[in-house]
């Protein structure tokens, strides 16, 4: 699977602010917090540009399943079911 970014750009250090309970059990568990945030930005973000990919193409992707309704599809001889 290909990564949703640059995984060889260099860190950079930054503030956050998160719930101080979640921040004590995750130390108490010795999570990596870097390495889990970055875990679920990279899901994030590939949500969020699969959701804009499928807004930017809604059109085509319409036209081409009105256009599988009405003719049925190319593979649809082959099937063996």
């Amino acid at each position: 699977m290909s990564h949703a970014y640059n995984r060889a750009a260099p860190k950079k250090p930054t503030n956050l602010s998160i719930n101080s309970d979640l921040l004590t059990k995750a130390r108490n568990l010795k999570l990596n917090l870097s390495a889990t945030l970055e875990s679920a930005l990279e899901s994030e973000i590939r949500k969020a540009e699969r959701n804009q990919w499928v807004k930017t193409n809604k059109k085509a992707i319409d036209a081409s399943n009105r256009l599988a309704e009405q003719n049925g599809l190319f593979s649809s001889s082959y099937r063996t079911l």
